[in-house]
């Protein structure tokens, strides 16, 4: 998070959640631990570089935990970190309000590899 004065609480959180791809992310992370091949194949729109941007600019945040395994196929997963998790009520927020609207707007929501759970 950046370090600056913030007026309102909605900034410190906006500043959290700033960019396209971060909360997709966390939400997708809040459904668990997940390798950074199946995040890739869950958001096929965003790319390499801009998703490991994001896993890495969420890790220095506190938000995500990288984790290396040694001798697997795919070795680097992630997890929400406490604080991560604390952004839960927030994320179920968006997810339902993104679902209503898709609704109103008569916009399809299509999951990749299974629905992101919003609780």
């Amino acid at each position: 998070m950046r370090r600056r004065r913030y007026y309102c609480p909605v900034e410190v959180t906006v500043d959290v959640l700033a960019g396209r791809w971060t909360p997709v992310i966390l939400a997708h992370l809040k459904e668990g631990v997940h390798r950074y091949g199946e995040l890739r194949r869950r958001m096929p729109a965003v790319s390499e570089k801009v998703l490991t941007e994001r896993l890495r600019g969420l890790e220095r945040d506190g938000l995500v935990e990288r984790t290396v395994h040694d001798g697997v196929p795919a070795p680097v997963s992630y997890r929400l970190t406490e604080e991560g998790r604390s952004l839960a009520p927030v994320l179920a927020a968006l997810y339902d309000w993104g679902t209503a609207r898709a609704a109103r707007m008569g916009v399809p929501v299509e999951p990749v590899d299974g629905p992101v759970t919003p609780r």
